[in-house]
Parts: C-alpha cells; sequence; structure tokens
C-alpha cells in the first residue's frame, strides 16, 4: 500500500508560510580520498542514480486524489533524474563554521517542490581546511527517523570503495487510476465516523501522555477511570508539568538559525557510569543544564521545569513493519529549575525512567489515533487553522524537541568522501517550539544540531558553548563520584 498513512498527510498538512515540515542534516566529509580529490555534482548525482530503488523515498513522487477526497499516494516519479534536486554553492573565505551556518539555515527556510520527489541535496563548498559539506532535506511525510536512517545506509559505504549493489529489478511503483483512488476515498470517508469512535476510545486511557493534556487537572483521573472500566492494569503515572513561557515560546517566523557542535562520546558514558542512567539520561541532562544557562543569563529563568518533547520510533527492531511514519513522542519534565547539578541530573533520570515506564505500558499510538480523527477532505484546513488558533492563544504543549538518535561508531564514505561529523536538523513550530536540538552518535562523538526561529533565538551556537559547560559539570561530578579526582 503506497498510500500516505494520517501521520504522513499531517506533515503536510501543517506546513505554512512559517513553518515547513522537512527534517534534514547536514555532513562535514574530507574529499582527500574522492577521485580527483573534489567531491562533485556529478558524483553525487550519479550515486543517487544508482541507488535509489535501495531508498524508495528519495524517488517516489506524490500523487493527488481528485477533489482531495482521500490521502495522496506515492509513485515512483517517471520523469526522475537526481541532478534536477542538486545544487552547488561555494562559500566566501574563510568558509569557517558560523558562515557554513548561515548558509545551511537559509537552506533550511525554503520548501520543497512538491510536483517532484520530496528532497534536496545543497554541495557546499569551500569550508576550512579543504572540508566539504552535504545538506540533504527530505520531506517528514516521506520519511521519520527509521527511514532516515535507512535512507542514508543506501548512500553511505564502509570504506572509500563503494560497495556492490544489489540489482535493481522491482516494477516502479504507480498510484491507482484517477477513478479507484476517487472510489476508495469514498469508502473511506463512509467509513470515517466508525474509525474515529474507535480512535477516541483507543486513546481515552492514555489522554494524560498527550501533551499540554497531562498538565490539565482531572485528566490523570479521567486516564485511569477509563483504564479500570475497560479493565486494563493501571499504568504508570506520567511526571505532570505546564510548560512555561520562554523567549522561544513565542509565534515562530520565516527564518531560521542553525548550530552545529560535537561532544565526546566517550565523555558521555564516563558520565553515565558515574551517575547512572543511560547515554540519553545523559544528553538530557546536558540540555536541561545548557537551556538553563541560557535562560538564566537573559534573566527568563522559569521557577519550574521546561517540558521537552521526545521523539520515540514505534517501528520493530531492524525497521520491520508498516511503510509511513511510524513515530510518536513523550513529554518530559526538564528540569532546568534545580540549581544543584547532582539533583538536576537525578531528577532528569527519575522524570525520564518514568515517561519511558509509562510509554512501554500504552504503545504511544496516541499520534497515529489523533491523527486520523478527522476525514481527509477538511485534515489540512483544520489542522492548518489549529495550529493557527494554538500560536494566537500562545498554546504551549512542550517548550522544545529535544531527540537523541544511536549511530554507527565507525567511519562512513559518500563517493569516496570520509564523512567527519553529521549534525540532524530537524522542524520548528508554533506548537511544539522555536528551539529543536537533535543530537546522532557517529564515530566516537555526540554531533549535535541545533535549529531555531532565528527571530526567538538570533545565535543558538550560544546552546552549543553552554552544552560544553555542561559536559564539563557532569564529568567533574561523575568524576567525584567515582573517587577519581
Amino acid at each position: 500500500m503506497n498510500q500516505l498513512t494520517s501521520v504522513d498527510a499531517t506533515f503536510l498538512n501543517a506546513e505554512m508560510g512559517n513553518v515547513h515540515a522537512h527534517i534534514a542534516g547536514l555532513g562535514v566529509l574530507d574529499p582527500a580520498s574522492c577521485p580527483g580529490g573534489r567531491l562533485t555534482v556529478e558524483q553525487v548525482a550519479g550515486l543517487v542514480r544508482d541507488r535509489a530503488h535501495l531508498a524508495p523515498p528519495l524517488r517516489r513522487r506524490l500523487v493527488r486524489v481528485p477533489l482531495g477526497l482521500d490521502f495522496p499516494y506515492w509513485e515512483d516519479d517517471p520523469d526522475f533524474a537526481p541532478e534536477k534536486h542538486i545544487v552547488e554553492i561555494g562559500l566566501p573565505a574563510p568558509g569557517d563554521d558560523r558562515q557554513l551556518a548561515d548558509a545551511v539555515a537559509m537552506l533550511h527556510e525554503q520548501p520543497l517542490d512538491r510536483s517532484r520527489p520530496l528532497w534536496e541535496i545543497a554541495l557546499i563548498q569551500g569550508l576550512r581546511g579543504g572540508r566539504v559539506a552535504v545538506y540533504l532535506k527530505v520531506h517528514h511525510a516521506a520519511i521519520d527517523g527509521v527511514l532516515a536512517a535507512e535512507t542514508l545506509a543506501a548512500l553511505l559505504d564502509l570504506s572509500p570503495e563503494p560497495r556492490e549493489l544489489p540489482p535493481d529489478d522491482a516494477a516502479p511503483t504507480r498510484a491507482p487510476s484517477p477513478a479507484a483512488m476517487v472510489g476508495t476515498g469514498l469508502l473511506r470517508a463512509a467509513a470515517h465516523p466508525v474509525r474515529s469512535v474507535l480512535s477516541v476510545a483507543r486513546t481515552a486511557p492514555y489522554l494524560d501522555e498527550i501533551p499540554g493534556l497531562a498538565s490539565i487537572p482531572g485528566i490523570g483521573f479521567v486516564s485511569s477511570l477509563v483504564q479500570g472500566a475497560l479493565g486494563r492494569p493501571e499504568a504508570p503515572p506520567v511526571p505532570r508539568a505546564a510548560a512555561p513561557p520562554t523567549p522561544f515560546n513565542r509565534p515562530v517566523g520565516r527564518r531560521r538559525a542553525v548550530a552545529c557542535g560535537e561532544l565526546p562520546l566517550a565523555d558521555v558514558k564516563e558520565i553515565r557510569r558515574g551517575l547512572g542512567g543511560s547515554v540519553n539520561d545523559v544528553v538530557m541532562a546536558l540540555c536541561a543544564t545548557a537551556l538553563r544557562q541560557w535562560l538564566d543569563k537573559r534573566g527568563d529563568l522559569p521557577d519550574g521545569p521546561l517540558v521537552a518533547g521526545v521523539p520515540v520510533s514505534l517501528r520493530l527492531a531492524g525497521g520491520a513493519g508498516p511503510g509511513g511514519n511510524q513515530v510518536s513522542i513523550m513529554s518530559t519534565p526538564l528540569a532546568t529549575h534545580i540549581p544543584d547539578p547532582a539533583e538536576r541530573y537525578a531528577a532528569v533520570r527519575r522524570d525520564m525512567d518514568l515517561v519511558k515506564r509509562r510509554f512501554t505500558a500504552s504503545s504511544g499510538g496516541w499520534v497515529r489515533e489523533m491523527s486520523g480523527l478527522l476525514p481527509a477532505p477538511v485534515a489540512g484546513a483544520v489542522t492548518r487553522f489549529a495550529l493557527q488558533a494554538a500560536s494566537a492563544v500562545s498554546l504551549r504543549p512542550v517548550n522544545l524537541v529535544v531527540s537523541n538518535v544511536p549511530g554507527p561508531q565507525f567511519p562512513l564514505y559518500l563517493c569516496g568522501a570520509r564523512v567527519l561529523g553529521y549534525y540532524p536538523i530537524s522542524v520548528v513550530t508554533d506548537v511544539s517550539g522555536g528551539m529543536n536540538i537533535t543530537v546522532f552518535s557517529y564515530d566516537g562523538k555526540v554531533d549535535v544540531g541545533i535549529v531555531a526561529c532565528r527571530d526567538l533565538v538570533p545565535d543558538p551556537s550560544e546552546l552549543i558553548d553552554h552544552l560544553d559547560d555542561a559536559l564539563d559539570e557532569l564529568r567533574a561530578l561523575s568524576r567525584q563520584v567515582l573517587g577519581e579526582g
């Protein structure tokens, strides 16, 4: 089935002038081992052409249903031409990291062309030290985090020499005929009231997991009551906190600001050994400390914790399962209000443990159920109206999104060029907050990508500096606990 799911379609419907729902990554490479010592557009286009059958989102385009009666379909683009998706730009001297971040921010502000496969690559030349950068963005309607990793894996190699590829022997995927799409859409519309009732019933026991609802008095009691009425064991409680106002929780504009940095993975693991918990707990605690410093510096530190949205994949191990976005989100307090670093770390670890145990009990299916409540013909208009209304009334389900993606701990190569670092760049919205922090562990490092609304956070590189400070603080605390001085 190559039809978009309701979650996929929501990412399309959420796009407006100030919000674009693509996710991206910035790879910084050493082209010394490329043929001729240079990475070119022709090489990258040839790579995509040869490997697109290993990464279906790269050659699929949208096909809309007549009259918008149903969600769109995917089909292989019969005019697929990778070179049309790739641009090359050059940075002026000195080609430093700030110039690179500004160039990426401008690229990230631009929407994708929906008349062709929903991805673009920018090859960025002129970086200091002979490096080259590759910025790849793909629409979130086409991929989730796991599919993004699979797409990268299709393009990358374990050595400068390209691997042997399986043949492309599958027949091109085609969307149904317009008549068939209309017929299916009418049947789905007729059955939609029943599906909506079932979705509400499946969601009701876990209303207190939905960001923003968890802080409403009585929601926890309602969830427990429904669980009892359905004969289900009571799920673990979730930590309750309302997202406080911050400088990055105001209406977002069209412009973006980007910052990238890296932390030693060995230091993160050392902190985990000394203070307990998981690598993800350390990452969340580092973000809590960095955000505390950033807010305190401006006199905007709230008395209570921030609330972070944490994306979670619902795919089975190995990426198995149905197509489309298989993603949910947990919300957790982020203890920015606690001054003592040891107490702050303990609070982050405790809250993450509670949230994860509750998520495991409920399976996190509320995103899928909620996105399917509206019939396709009105979903787009209602979604955009709801987002605009949320901005007008300053609705804050969460303050920001923080995501931690584990990656390979060995070097990878693109067209023979060694990947030195890979920095994820995600989405900001009025509802999810005007700042997004995503980290990706790769080859002994934790690569950090921060994207923000430039009107609200003009220079997110300050957060990178604060993350360095936070790492020093927790490393010293860990060594004190371990008795290493």
